[in-house]
């Protein structure tokens, strides 16, 4: 039976594809690793609920509601992200709130952060960040990456100094920081077979 299409789709076709990106990667990791979407996603039933009904309803097919937690926890160090991002946030609305839970669970994946959203390109993740989380994009001149800038982002906020380094350009680690972020698509390996995390 084919799903309506969504209005909120229309309007922000930029967002609707950034959560049809989560989504489809969300689905695939709770496939192969045995949890849920909203562990994966760090939304409780309904968030996901309503994200799905309003931005992505094909999807409501695919998704087991019912075994979807009511609430979802997230450690220490996620929830230090979290706020980070709260305070970061450009508007108010429930789609800023629920990027700001699925950027903060993806955040401690592996790869670059905007594979781990599923996302085309590094520049989707700089433009989501722009228009959703203004305040983080401008301090982010120099383009580090950004699972590297929340967590330099976090220390400055502690008072702490995160490098040893006098500056930037002068330490040995420079590249982990700055470095290349060009890489395959986590969706494009999942459309040749491969899981996404291999």
């Amino acid at each position: 039976m084919q799903s309506r299409p969504s209005n909120f789709g229309r309007d922000d076709p930029f967002v609707a594809h950034v959560f049809c990106c989560v989504l489809a990667l969300g689905l695939s990791e709770a496939g192969y690793r045995s949890g849920t979407l909203g562990q994966a996603l760090a939304l409780n039933r309904g968030e996901l609920a309503q994200l799905i009904e309003r931005w992505a309803p094909q999807a409501l097919d695919l998704v087991d509601l019912e075994h979807e937690t009511e609430t979802i926890s997230l450690d220490d160090e996620e929830d230090q992200i979290r706020q980070l991002l709260e305070r970061s946030r450009g508007d108010a609305s429930e789609e800023t709130g629920w990027l700001a839970s699925i950027l903060t669970k993806r955040s401690m994946q592996p790869r670059h952060l905007w594979q781990d959203l599923g996302l085309t390109t590094r520049d989707e993740l700089g433009r989501l960040m722009s228009e959703r989380f203004p305040k983080l994009a401008e301090r982010n001149v120099n383009h580090m990456k950004w699972k590297k800038f929340f967590y330099r982002s976090l220390c400055e906020m502690e008072g702490f100094v995160l490098c040893a380094a006098p500056s930037c350009r002068e330490c040995s680690d420079f590249h982990d920081c700055f470095g290349d972020e060009s890489g395959e698509s986590a969706l494009a390996r999942l459309s040749r077979g491969n899981p996404s995390n291999s």
